[in-house]
């Protein structure tokens, strides 16, 4: 079983945008040799040339500082627009768009994999059982879509990352089971996941579903990576490793890795995914906790 470690870029959204600053962040103070892209620091709705230049400036970047880029994922703008489970036709044809013109970005990356969350149900489609249900189906065949696509475009695979509340399905271990089983059943490539320690859904009224380790466990051989975090019960913080976090957190890395064993998994990625505030801390303090954070998983995975 191979267990690597990487750094989601989200750390440089408001802060490091250029890509020789990041990249040398990721490759050496922090010393790890993947990244997972950030969506933000590139939207993929920017002009197709403008998008191409960018991306093969970060591919460069990446090369220089020894720095394999794993994938791409979405950031948080998608999160604010409701994305692929929108109420209006119009604005789910829009996030389509924005996920053909990720997928194409992938190649300029040098990336082999791209995933998302599936987006939000309205507070009104999620109470009309009849209403989820048609987005759902569409929902699925878009994604079928995608992995056409994305096979054209010579990736390996997809993946969705189960999230924290009805209303961004899936979030519990059965929706998840059925929403994997129904996408890979005609999809034209793998479609994987991507668990975050920090999500499940803690007000589902089950035991296993508010475990992070029962996450790993159940789907661990279909899971290509794991975003980690420090957090709590309450809700997805994403907190750093340091000893000031570690304390009040639930996480224990010894028990992520024991998850990962347990669950037959043979190749995983675990990548850090630290949110700060855009206005405080400071940069300083931002790239310590990183550095502590690197530092508590290197104790379990050398890279």
């Amino acid at each position: 079983m191979k267990i690597r470690l990487g750094m989601n870029a989200s750390f440089a959204v408001g802060r490091y945008p250029e890509p020789e600053v990041w990249l040398k962040i990721v490759g050496e103070k922090l010393d790890l040799r993947y990244a997972q892209f950030f969506s933000d620091l590139i939207d993929p709705k920017v002009e197709k040339e403008t998008r191409k230049r960018l991306c093969l400036h970060t591919k460069r970047a990446a090369r220089r500082y020894n720095v394999t880029i794993h994938s791409l994922f979405s950031g948080t703008a998608p999160h604010w627009s409701h994305f692929l489970l929108h109420p209006d036709k119009e604005m789910r044809k829009d996030a389509k768009g924005w996920w053909e013109n990720y997928i194409r970005m992938a190649p300029f990356l040098g990336a082999k994999a791209v995933g998302s969350f599936f987006g939000a149900f309205s507070f009104r489609d999620l109470q009309n059982s009849k209403r989820k249900k048609q987005l759902t189906e569409e929902l699925i065949k878009t994604w079928h879509h995608f992995s056409r696509l994305a096979k054209n475009e010579g990736l390996e695979y997809l993946m969705f990352e189960p999230m924290s509340v009805p209303r961004e399905m899936p979030c519990t271990i059965e929706e998840t089971e059925e929403l994997y089983e129904r996408l890979n059943e005609k999809a034209a490539l793998p479609i994987k996941l991507c668990i975050d320690i920090g999500h499940g859904a803690a007000i589902s009224g089950t035991k296993k579903d508010k475990d992070p380790y029962a996450w790993i466990e159940h789907f661990g051989s279909r899971t290509a990576v794991i975003h980690i975090q420090q957090t709590d019960r309450k809700s997805s913080k994403h907190w750093p490793f340091t000893k000031k976090y570690n304390r009040i957190g639930i996480i224990d890395g010894q028990r992520v890795i024991e998850a990962i064993k347990a669950s037959g998994a043979k190749e995983i990625l675990l990548v850090i995914e630290v949110f700060h505030s855009f206005f405080e801390p400071m940069e300083d303090e931002v790239l310590d906790d990183l550095k502590e954070s690197v530092d508590y998983w290197k104790k379990w995975v050398k890279g």
